[in-house]
């Protein structure tokens, strides 16, 4: 994926998506992400914008719902919750025309990221796009609250570059925010196991390596899903910037096994709590570990990029929650 003035890029076109408890959900359909919250209240709208605030690493993106020269137009800017329905929207250059003419990357033209504002729901969609250039997906949410919708694309020609495009959405009802899930380094679901070594650091390329295990076994058999032997997307808690994230090598490249483990390398915008969302496939199903890590402060002369001993971040509680739901 590629930065956009940023929630999300989400993915240097998903090959660049970046930005304790975990969630992980199967994708055979969609999830539900953990409600523990306090306070209730009917929510009707979406609130406000978060300003993204000083920078001390590369730019994060989605923060905006206009971007070099074109504009996410979201069609469908309220749903309600537990109802099915359909989202639809496009992409419209300076002249107010939907773009019709993508780049493919990781194996689509878009790649559509919806999260609630508090982390807790989590979708990556596949929506399609009709010959005028308005995109559409069927999509079901689970709880009421403010959402944001990632765009995430590079127009054709012009050698244009990666943009990541946001815009809010509101899905109507009883709302309960979720708390943030603490920082963990491990998140487990379906008898799967996933370990997260490495850190974020503002500024700093750093590699994040995912090992899945299933019954306490390493998968060694992951099979490829958007192009990768796993998909990373990174939210910075708070307001939601998308950052980029670049998987280390492809499938058929060589150097790319098909696990246990699964690199990226990532470089974080500033001091932040960040979620996330590692989509990996195997014996035919997508699932999604979810992780809450703190980046820590920025360094003066920037180290290479390397794993981290895995005792950099907070230990787990030994609280699982449910969130990191995920639709296909």
């Amino acid at each position: 994926m590629n930065p956009a003035a940023k929630i999300t890029a989400f993915t240097a076109a998903l090959a660049a998506s970046f930005g304790a408890a975990f969630g992980i959900g199967a994708t055979a359909g969609p999830e539900t992400g953990p409600t523990p919250a306090s306070g209730s209240a009917e929510h009707t709208g979406s609130g406000p914008a978060h300003p993204e605030g000083k920078r001390t690493g590369p730019p994060a993106g989605g923060l905006q719902v206009s971007d070099g020269g074109y504009t996410l137009d979201l069609m469908t800017p309220r749903v309600e919750a537990g109802l099915r329905g359909e989202l639809r929207f496009a992409v419209r250059d300076g002249n107010g025309h939907a773009v019709t003419r993508f780049q493919q990357a990781h194996d689509k033209e878009l790649h559509l990221l919806l999260v609630s504002r508090d982390l807790a729901t989590y979708r990556h969609l596949h929506p399609v796009r009709a010959s005028d250039g308005t995109w559409s997906t069927p999509v079901e949410l689970p709880a009421a609250g403010d959402y944001r919708v990632f765009a995430d694309f590079t127009p054709e020609g012009r050698n244009t570059r990666g943009l990541t495009l946001g815009a809010d959405l509101a899905v109507s009802g009883p709302y309960k925010p979720a708390e943030l899930p603490k920082p963990s380094r491990t998140a487990g679901v379906d008898g799967y196991t996933v370990e997260l070594n490495g850190t974020l650091r503002p500024g700093v390329p750093r590699h994040l390596v995912f090992t899945v295990r299933k019954d306490g076994r390493p998968v060694t058999d992951l099979q490829p899903y958007l192009g990768s032997y796993g998909h990373l997307v990174a939210l910075r808690a708070g307001d939601l910037a998308y950052l980029h994230v670049h998987p280390d090598g492809a499938p058929g490249d060589g150097s790319a096994e098909p696990g246990p483990s699964v690199s990226f390398t990532a470089t974080a915008p500033g001091p932040a709590s960040y979620r996330l969302f590692l989509d990996f496939e195997h014996e035919g199903e997508v699932r999604t570990a979810a992780f809450t890590v703190r980046s820590g402060a920025a360094t003066g002369t920037p180290p290479p990029a390397q794993p981290s001993d895995g005792h950099e971040e907070a230990p787990s509680d030994g609280h699982e929650d449910e969130g990191g739901t995920h639709g296909h």
